[in-house]
Protein backbone atom coordinates (compact mmCIF):
# COMPACT_ATOMS: atom_id res chain seq x y z
CA UNK A 1 0.00 0.00 0.00
CA UNK A 2 1.48 3.32 -1.07
CA UNK A 3 -1.14 5.40 0.72
CA UNK A 4 -4.02 4.63 3.08
CA UNK A 5 -6.32 7.64 2.90
CA UNK A 6 -9.06 8.36 0.36
CA UNK A 7 -7.41 11.36 -1.30
CA UNK A 8 -6.02 9.26 -4.17
CA UNK A 9 -8.80 7.71 -6.18
CA UNK A 10 -8.65 5.47 -9.21
CA UNK A 11 -11.15 4.45 -11.86
CA UNK A 12 -9.68 1.20 -13.19
CA UNK A 13 -10.01 -0.05 -16.76
CA UNK A 14 -7.37 -2.75 -16.72
CA UNK A 15 -4.73 -4.12 -14.38
CA UNK A 16 -2.16 -6.55 -15.74
CA UNK A 17 -4.66 -8.00 -18.18
CA UNK A 18 -7.61 -8.13 -15.76
CA UNK A 19 -10.33 -5.96 -17.27
CA UNK A 20 -13.21 -3.94 -15.86
CA UNK A 21 -15.72 -4.22 -18.70
CA UNK A 22 -18.26 -2.05 -16.87
CA UNK A 23 -15.79 0.83 -16.48
CA UNK A 24 -14.62 0.46 -20.08
CA UNK A 25 -18.27 0.61 -21.23
CA UNK A 26 -18.81 3.85 -19.24
CA UNK A 27 -15.89 5.53 -21.05
CA UNK A 28 -16.13 4.43 -24.71
CA UNK A 29 -13.70 7.03 -26.10
CA UNK A 30 -11.06 6.02 -23.55
CA UNK A 31 -11.74 2.33 -24.25
CA UNK A 32 -11.21 2.92 -28.00
CA UNK A 33 -7.95 4.76 -27.33
CA UNK A 34 -6.70 2.02 -25.01
CA UNK A 35 -7.27 -0.63 -27.69
CA UNK A 36 -4.65 1.16 -29.82
CA UNK A 37 -1.83 0.92 -27.24
CA UNK A 38 0.52 -1.98 -27.96
CA UNK A 39 1.57 -3.97 -24.91
CA UNK A 40 -0.98 -2.28 -22.61
CA UNK A 41 -0.89 -3.81 -19.11
CA UNK A 42 -2.57 -1.32 -16.78
CA UNK A 43 -4.88 1.65 -17.36
CA UNK A 44 -6.90 3.82 -15.01
CA UNK A 45 -7.81 7.38 -14.22
CA UNK A 46 -5.67 8.56 -11.31
CA UNK A 47 -7.30 11.37 -9.32
CA UNK A 48 -5.47 13.30 -6.61
CA UNK A 49 -7.45 15.47 -4.26
CA UNK A 50 -6.14 18.92 -3.20
CA UNK A 51 -3.18 18.65 -0.86
CA UNK A 52 -2.56 14.95 -1.52
CA UNK A 53 1.02 13.69 -1.48
CA UNK A 54 2.06 10.20 -2.52
CA UNK A 55 5.34 9.37 -0.77
CA UNK A 56 8.55 8.26 -2.42
CA UNK A 57 8.22 4.70 -3.73
CA UNK A 58 9.30 2.43 -6.57
CA UNK A 59 7.43 0.08 -8.86
CA UNK A 60 7.63 -3.69 -8.43
CA UNK A 61 9.10 -4.71 -11.81
CA UNK A 62 11.07 -3.05 -14.60
CA UNK A 63 9.31 -4.82 -17.47
CA UNK A 64 6.91 -1.93 -18.03
CA UNK A 65 7.10 1.79 -18.67
CA UNK A 66 4.54 4.21 -17.25
CA UNK A 67 2.70 6.97 -19.06
CA UNK A 68 0.70 9.79 -17.48
CA UNK A 69 -1.57 11.80 -19.78
CA UNK A 70 -2.58 15.06 -18.14
CA UNK A 71 -6.39 15.42 -18.13
CA UNK A 72 -7.09 17.97 -15.40
CA UNK A 73 -4.15 19.92 -14.01
CA UNK A 74 -4.89 22.50 -11.32
CA UNK A 75 -3.13 25.84 -11.05
CA UNK A 76 -0.56 26.79 -10.15
CA UNK A 77 0.97 23.94 -12.20
CA UNK A 78 4.34 24.23 -10.48
CA UNK A 79 2.65 23.06 -7.24
CA UNK A 80 1.33 19.86 -8.84
CA UNK A 81 4.12 17.54 -9.85
CA UNK A 82 5.76 14.15 -10.07
CA UNK A 83 9.43 13.69 -9.30
CA UNK A 84 11.17 10.64 -10.79
CA UNK A 85 14.77 9.88 -9.98
CA UNK A 86 15.21 13.42 -8.63
CA UNK A 87 13.80 15.13 -11.76
CA UNK A 88 10.56 17.06 -11.36
CA UNK A 89 7.81 17.22 -14.00
CA UNK A 90 4.66 19.36 -13.96
CA UNK A 91 1.75 17.81 -15.83
CA UNK A 92 0.17 19.68 -18.72
CA UNK A 93 -3.36 19.01 -19.90
CA UNK A 94 -3.33 16.97 -23.11
CA UNK A 95 0.36 16.09 -22.81
CA UNK A 96 1.94 12.80 -21.81
CA UNK A 97 5.05 11.96 -19.86
CA UNK A 98 6.66 8.51 -19.93
CA UNK A 99 8.92 7.30 -17.15
CA UNK A 100 10.41 4.20 -15.60
CA UNK A 101 8.64 3.64 -12.30
CA UNK A 102 11.50 1.50 -11.01
CA UNK A 103 13.22 4.80 -10.23
CA UNK A 104 12.13 6.28 -6.90
CA UNK A 105 9.24 8.66 -7.51
CA UNK A 106 6.76 10.78 -5.55
CA UNK A 107 3.74 12.89 -6.37
CA UNK A 108 2.48 16.12 -4.83
CA UNK A 109 -0.71 18.06 -5.44
CA UNK A 110 -0.09 21.13 -3.31
CA UNK A 111 -2.94 23.07 -4.94
CA UNK A 112 -6.59 23.72 -4.08
CA UNK A 113 -7.74 21.77 -7.17
CA UNK A 114 -8.10 18.14 -8.21
CA UNK A 115 -5.52 16.56 -10.54
CA UNK A 116 -6.51 13.78 -12.95
CA UNK A 117 -4.30 11.80 -15.32
CA UNK A 118 -4.78 8.73 -17.46
CA UNK A 119 -2.29 6.29 -15.94
CA UNK A 120 -0.96 3.60 -18.28
CA UNK A 121 1.63 0.86 -17.97
CA UNK A 122 2.84 -0.75 -21.18
CA UNK A 123 5.46 -3.36 -22.01
CA UNK A 124 9.00 -2.07 -22.01
CA UNK A 125 10.40 -2.43 -25.54
CA UNK A 126 13.06 -5.14 -25.44
CA UNK A 127 14.87 -7.31 -27.98
CA UNK A 128 14.40 -11.05 -28.18
CA UNK A 129 14.95 -13.19 -26.12
CA UNK A 130 14.45 -10.67 -23.25
CA UNK A 131 11.15 -9.56 -24.85
CA UNK A 132 9.83 -13.14 -24.61
CA UNK A 133 10.93 -13.51 -21.00
CA UNK A 134 9.34 -10.16 -20.12
CA UNK A 135 6.03 -11.17 -21.72
CA UNK A 136 6.10 -14.43 -19.81
CA UNK A 137 6.59 -12.61 -16.50
CA UNK A 138 3.83 -10.12 -17.37
CA UNK A 139 1.47 -12.94 -18.35
CA UNK A 140 2.07 -14.56 -14.94
CA UNK A 141 1.37 -11.33 -13.00
CA UNK A 142 -2.43 -11.81 -12.77
CA UNK A 143 -1.81 -15.02 -10.83
CA UNK A 144 0.22 -13.37 -8.05
CA UNK A 145 -1.38 -12.83 -4.64
CA UNK A 146 -0.95 -9.04 -4.88
CA UNK A 147 -2.78 -8.74 -8.21
CA UNK A 148 -5.46 -11.24 -7.21
CA UNK A 149 -6.15 -9.33 -3.96
CA UNK A 150 -6.26 -6.06 -5.90
CA UNK A 151 -8.70 -7.57 -8.39
CA UNK A 152 -10.93 -8.92 -5.58
CA UNK A 153 -10.94 -5.50 -3.87
CA UNK A 154 -11.77 -3.78 -7.15
CA UNK A 155 -14.55 -6.28 -7.95
CA UNK A 156 -16.13 -5.63 -4.54
CA UNK A 157 -15.88 -1.86 -5.06
CA UNK A 158 -17.33 -2.16 -8.55
CA UNK A 159 -20.30 -4.28 -7.40
CA UNK A 160 -21.13 -1.72 -4.73
CA UNK A 161 -20.61 1.27 -7.03
CA UNK A 162 -22.78 -0.03 -9.86
CA UNK A 163 -25.44 -1.33 -7.44
CA UNK A 164 -25.75 2.23 -6.11
CA UNK A 165 -25.85 3.70 -9.64
CA UNK A 166 -28.32 1.33 -11.22
CA UNK A 167 -30.21 -0.20 -8.32
CA UNK A 168 -29.05 -3.70 -9.29
CA UNK A 169 -25.87 -5.73 -9.48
Amino acid sequence: MITSDDQWKTFVFMGYGLRSDRNLARCPATARALREIPGLRTAFYSILEPGKRIPLHTGPYNGVLRLHLGLVVPEPAERCWIEVGGERYHWKEGEAVVFDDLYPHQVHNDTDGTRAVLFIDFERPCRAPIRWLNRLVLMAAPFTDEIRRGKANHDAWERNYYRNKTGSD
